[in-house]
């Protein structure tokens, strides 16, 4: 594998990695209601569990207020009951046909838990491209040792790895910055 393989592979990596982060960090909750804030809420359904958003269509009409209507108008009250088995600290109200999903406002304690949470996440995320980078590195050392790359070409591979690392460290951090200041938004 030339070295722009093992460049481009780790960069489709890094990219993937940044989208797990990102959907992670969109989960947390923040004192605006978002239809991505029950992404992550799982509902007994036909003998299994299903993602709300595959069986429901959520949004967001109120600043505080998500409405739930479930394709299916028999899965309301397991719709309602997963909601509020998740660990997002919400009571969904069940009219019947929808189920409105009110968001309380955030206490000063809850955003520095949730500020840490996102920090932690991102963190992550920076542990995961730092993985990437080093397999990348280890590959190329390989090619390097094999003779299938000269030492120059291997330095500026290893330097090109570096800068993508350091750029996708760098939008991970932004991702936090971002979401901090929604989180502690009041």
């Amino acid at each position: 594998m030339s070295k722009d393989k093992v460049l481009a592979e780790a960069d489709e990596r890094m990219k993937h990695t940044l989208v797990h982060a990102q959907h992670e960090l969109a989960s947390i909750r923040t004192s605006k209601a978002t239809p991505a804030l029950l992404d992550t809420v799982r509902v007994a359904c036909y003998g299994s569990h299903s993602l709300l958003n595959q069986i429901a269509l959520v949004s967001a009409p109120e600043p505080r207020l998500l409405v739930v209507q479930p394709y299916d108008r028999t899965l309301v009250k397991e719709v309602a009951k997963g909601i509020q088995a998740s660990e997002l600290g919400l009571n969904p109200v069940d009219d019947g046909s929808v189920i409105r999903v009110p968001i309380p406002a955030l206490t000063e304690e809850r955003r520095k838990d949730l500020v840490k949470l996102c920090g932690k996440l991102t963190e992550e995320g920076r542990v995961a491209v730092r993985q990437i980078r080093r397999d990348a590195m280890e590959h190329l050392k390989k090619r390097k040792k094999d003779g299938e790359l000269s030492e120059d070409d291997e330095k500026k591979a290893e330097k090109e790895m570096q800068t993508l690392t350091d750029r996708m460290i760098e939008r991970l951090d932004e991702m936090l910055k971002k979401k901090t200041a929604e989180v502690m938004e009041v």
